[in-house]
């Protein structure tokens, strides 16, 4: 729903700057050509031309299933669907087959995790050579609750599930998606796991493990610095999330309460 308001007000402004006078031709005909990218942090970045946008296909910023708002277009398309970018799209993703067959991959790959997105080219290329590719098979356990953890996993693609079990039945605590990241406390603490980890599709994951980030820490301390700024700040939104839910349940449980 976001998007297409967002595709309406930039198809609003297009036509608007269309109805202009002459003299500003010159200013109207760029437009056509931009293109805008729906980012995983659900806003939109742009224009950008159609050659910065095969770079960004080349270096893994912009993916098959990214939504991209062309001008000319005036619609939200998947970047795989629009015709100037099929053919980079053939390059892009053999590349990708290829790099997960050599369990490796592009350091621009690390900016589909949300934070990791502000990174710098040359950090992440450093970056890079602390993690590890691995492809999940649907229905794989990453991590067993209870079982000691030792590594923090970024979400590439795919999707994964937290749950713990109650007698027989399973409580899903969260749901992972491309750009999250979760396993963070065993990189401080080792303790064990809160949860099960389940793969609900074939997915892909970078891991960071605890040796590799005491390593990052030890030769690299300017770029475990914003790292884990980045972190914090995702893990104090999720803890306020969770309190936010933990009152409503509260409340609602005292309203219960009063009502018998």
């Amino acid at each position: 729903m976001t998007r297409t308001i967002w595709g309406l007000w930039l198809s609003f402004r297009l036509a608007q700057s269309r109805t202009r006078g002459k003299s500003h031709t010159m200013e109207l005909q760029a437009p056509l050509n931009d293109y805008f990218i729906w980012g995983i942090d659900n806003s939109p970045y742009g224009p950008v031309s159609l050659s910065v946008l095969i770079e960004w296909i080349k270096d893994e910023r912009v993916l098959a299933e990214t939504w991209i708002f062309a001008s000319g277009d005036g619609v939200w398309q998947k970047a795989s669907e629009i015709s100037e970018l099929k053919d980079s799209f053939k390059t892009g993703l053999e590349s990708i087959s290829m790099t997960a067959s050599a369990a490796s991959f592009r350091p621009g790959a690390l900016r589909r995790i949300k934070i990791l997105a502000d990174l710098k080219d040359a950090q992440l290329a450093h970056l890079a050579d602390f993690l590890e590719f691995q492809q999940i098979v649907h229905h794989t356990e990453v991590a067993r609750q209870g079982e000691p953890g030792d590594a923090m996993y970024f979400v590439m693609s795919g999707e994964l599930r937290a749950r713990t079990m109650i007698g027989t039945k399973e409580i899903i605590l969260m749901t992972f998606g491309p750009g999250d990241f979760f396993g963070e406390m065993s990189l401080f603490d080792q303790g064990p796991r809160s949860a099960d980890i389940i793969a609900n599709v074939d997915s892909s994951v970078i891991r960071l493990s605890g040796a590799s980030f005491a390593r990052l820490t030890r030769e690299m301390p300017s770029l475990a610095t914003p790292f884990l700024q980045a972190t914090s700040r995702t893990l104090s939104a999720r803890i306020r999330a969770d309190n936010k839910r933990l009152t409503r349940v509260t409340q609602q449980f005292s309203a219960g309460n009063d009502i018998r």
